[in-house]
């Protein structure tokens, strides 16, 4: 039985910490890089390396993963003298599970393949709770070869994995992605509101709609949220922020229109306006109650 190829990783916060963590579990070596020593001293404690650079962490490695928040951190992260193509060994297989325009990975594939670097573009879906539990949907954009090789990585990491396409598809998928999940938590916001409102029990409605056509994975993951309006972040108002600007430039060029989208984007830009952009984006209820005149 062959080794487990040696994984670096780059960008631990709330979704890289968990999931780097998974693959310790799974008897991967794992050598990470960010920028906070904490985060670092936490990679540690869990059994993994802590590098003192970029170049550092993927030196040795077969697999690259990268998680940091926008397509400017994975360019800055990626190229230059200091950055993973200059650094990486020729062959490693490099996973982008940011959450970036389908176009940056298009160039990064195109960039890497040059270097004799091999990309996977492979964001995920399900939040903090998804990545501590190691049920992410992971969809993925790149050849054949490559999620092959890949897939029992994306097995520790993830239960629904998926190649879409091309390089860029993955990207794309959860651009559509992000723009359901925006568009459930607003509806399910909204439904709050009117059932507070009308002076129903409310855990016991959300209860009843969970189990009907209402019911979704939003509501099961963020029904706390909204019962005791605890919006510390999953995942932040000012992500989605930047993933609504994603979708809704995407599907501009493609020639989608997205009504609802769009005036969802409109709402999440707000609450970011507000001052909520750190917490959680099942904050959005706080938009709509302040849209119903509660104060806050």
């Amino acid at each position: 039985m062959s080794a487990l190829p040696k994984v670096a990783w780059i960008g631990l916060g709330i979704m890289g910490s968990p999931m780097s963590e998974n693959l310790i579990k799974a008897g991967y070596s794992v050598t990470g890089f960010t920028l906070e020593q904490e985060k670092l001293d936490r990679l540690a404690a869990a059994g993994g390396a802590a590098a003192g650079s970029i170049a550092e962490a993927v030196r040795d490695a077969d697999v690259i993963i990268t998680m940091v928040p926008a397509s400017p951190q994975v360019e800055a992260i990626s190229y230059g003298p200091d950055g993973i193509l200059e650094n990486a060994r020729r062959g490693a297989l490099l996973i982008d599970m940011s959450s970036i325009t389908p176009q940056t990975s298009v160039d990064l594939a195109a960039a890497a393949g040059e270097k004799g670097i091999r990309v996977l573009d492979a964001p995920v879906s399900g939040g903090e709770a998804g990545a501590i539990e190691a049920v992410l949907s992971i969809m993925v954009g790149g050849e054949q070869a490559d999620f092959d090789a890949a897939k029992p990585v994306f097995e520790a990491l993830g239960k629904t994995i998926v190649l879409c396409g091309p390089h860029g598809s993955g990207q794309t998928v959860k651009a559509a992605n992000q723009l359901i999940v925006a568009v459930n938590i607003q509806a399910c916001a909204e439904a709050v509101v009117f059932l507070e409102k009308s002076g129903v029990d409310l855990a016991a409605a959300l209860d009843v709609l969970n189990g009907g056509l209402a019911g979704s994975t939003v509501l099961t993951r963020k029904k706390d949220n909204f019962l005791n309006r605890d919006f510390k972040p999953g995942f932040r108002i000012d992500l989605h922020h930047k993933d609504m600007g994603i979708v809704t430039d995407a599907a501009r060029n493609v020639g989608a229109a997205l009504p609802v989208g769009a005036t969802v984007a409109q709402l999440v830009a707000s609450l970011r306006a507000q001052g909520d952009g750190g917490l959680d984006h099942s904050a959005l209820l706080r938009a709509v109650e302040r849209l119903s005149g509660r104060q806050i």
